[in-house]
């Protein structure tokens, strides 16, 4: 059974990136947990009027969040009635890439699915900061999925890749096994101006091929210049349902999220996204 980690603060995006999820894993066995990381909402809010005392503060907000992942789940169970569908709750006083991260390691998620903006979000950009966090920090796959992403099968998934990096098998068959149930097509675009592979590079090829036996694979050149507008221009020209990064040390998805905003695919990028980790579990 695969076990999917939705962080939830109640709002609409969060709603949607939920929906989207039971939708993708609607043929599959899956436990669903819901993640409601409430800190922020006792420290943010908190201020000492004599009355209130801060350990009341926090009792409150849990209590809240309780209830409101009670509803949710609650909700959710009297509208889908998908028998391969189980539903947990976990509510942790917590910041939420820690409390993610927790989560992670002891109920060993295979991955993270999380909306790309909260309730204070600004609407002109793509990725919030907590999405941002997320994706840099928690050791595990996170697929953010767009407020305004209508749910499409992902039959086409682009995966730009300089095969430098030594994959994780783990991480790989997660995306092979979406490949196979929905009969996908990969698109492995390398960004070089130059056609030979090192040995390296041709090892690490030949593991992703040997990975994502269920998969269409296909595998393209492109100069390097301007990797950003080129995969929005590839993902636009091809009708992409899916962008695979992998997060890693000097990695080109590494540079794009440590930069003061993602501007060059945060603000533009409108379908779901996910970010595989080469980082250990």
């Amino acid at each position: 059974m695969k076990t999917v980690l939705i962080p939830t603060d109640f709002s609409s995006s969060a709603m949607h990136a939920i929906d989207y999820a039971l939708n993708l894993y609607k043929c599959e066995r899956t436990n669903f947990c819901f993640l409601h990381a409430y800190a922020d909402d006792v420290y943010g809010p908190f201020k000492s009027n004599g009355e209130t005392t801060f350990e009341q503060q926090k009792e409150a907000v849990k209590i809240f969040t309780d209830k409101s992942l009670e509803d949710l789940t609650q909700k959710l169970a009297d509208r889908e009635h998908n028998p391969k569908h189980s539903f947990k709750t976990i509510s942790a006083f917590d910041t939420l890439v820690d409390a993610v991260n927790d989560c992670v390691n002891q109920i060993n998620v295979d991955l993270v699915v999380m909306g790309t903006k909260g309730q204070t979000a600004d609407k002109k950009i793509t990725f919030g900061s907590h999405t941002v966090q997320v994706f840099k920090y928690v050791q595990c796959p996170v697929l953010a999925v767009p407020s305004d992403y209508k749910y499409h099968q992902p039959k086409k998934i682009l995966f730009p890749t300089d095969y430098m990096l030594p994959y994780k098998r783990r991480e790989l068959k997660l995306l092979d096994t979406l490949a196979s149930e929905y009969k996908s097509e990969i698109y492995c675009l390398y960004f070089s101006d130059f056609e030979e592979l090192s040995h390296r590079q041709v090892d690490n090829q030949r593991f992703l091929k040997e990975s994502l036996s269920n998969a269409y694979l296909f595998f393209e050149r492109q100069p390097s210049k301007n990797k950003a507008g080129a995969i929005m221009e590839y993902i636009k020209k091809n009708n992409i349902d899916l962008l695979v990064m992998v997060n890693s040390r000097h990695s080109f998805l590494e540079d794009m999220l440590y930069r003061s905003t993602v501007d060059e695919i945060g603000l533009r990028l409108k379908l779901p996204f996910l970010v595989m980790q080469n980082l250990p579990r």
